[in-house]
């Protein structure tokens, strides 16, 4: 699999998943806009470990819907969600969606 990207949230497949199953499937929350990458169909749970958070989908596919971006499926699997980051010469900051 390869990992997939929707504006600044980025999934990374992983062979397994700990830590503990969080009651909601929202990835990311822009910080500006307060719009969410959230997961509206399929069958997923959302773990979280060391303030990283896991994905599992069970459903051979899942949708990553954003206010800004085009919905894209997740298929089946497990996942690392990662928050896309920037240099500047003050040092690295998260992208602001």
């Amino acid at each position: 699999m390869q990992p997939i990207r929707q504006g600044d949230v980025i999934l990374l497949p992983v062979q397994e998943i700990e830590g503990q199953k969080i009651p909601y499937l929202t990835l990311a929350e822009g910080e500006v806009t307060r719009h969410k990458h959230r997961i509206t169909e399929g069958n997923a749970e959302l773990y979280e470990k060391d303030s990283t958070l896991y994905l599992r989908v069970f459903s051979e596919l899942a949708l990553l819907a954003h206010e800004e971006h085009k919905a894209i499926s997740i298929p089946q699997g497990d996942w690392m969600v990662k928050i896309q980051r920037e240099y500047e010469p003050e040092g690295w900051r998260y992208v602001a969606d």
